[in-house]
């Protein structure tokens, strides 16, 4: 039987290794959004949904744009290869600018 746990906006997160309020979290194909400080081996939560500010890569972002997690680099990017969806960009970001504002796991829609 499946049992109701709770709302999906956030879910527990265990690290094995610290991680600090706003650090972007991939686990497999689920991003999450560290709420606050977690120690390693302590229970926290990853914010799965909402509009957050992200460190950018380079290039100017539409918005509806899809961005990726590039995690080699902790920044959004237009770029897909290699990267893990992050959400849809919900407002423009220029070349110079250092954050773009993101639809965390927006619906994916390939056109």
């Amino acid at each position: 039987m499946t049992r109701y746990v709770q709302k999906g906006e956030a879910v527990d997160y265990r690290p094995t290794e610290a991680v600090a309020a706003g650090d972007v979290i991939v686990q497999g194909s689920l991003v999450g959004v560290a709420r606050l400080d977690i120690e390693a081996g302590t229970l926290g939560s990853l914010a799965v949904v909402g509009v957050f500010d992200a460190p950018k890569g380079t290039g100017a972002i539409t918005v509806g744009t899809p961005l990726y997690w590039d995690a080699a680099n902790k920044v959004a990017t237009a770029t897909q290869s290699g990267n893990q969806y992050l959400g849809k960009s919900v407002q423009a970001a220029e070349a110079a600018d250092e954050v773009v504002r993101v639809l965390l796991n927006a619906p994916y829609v390939a056109v």
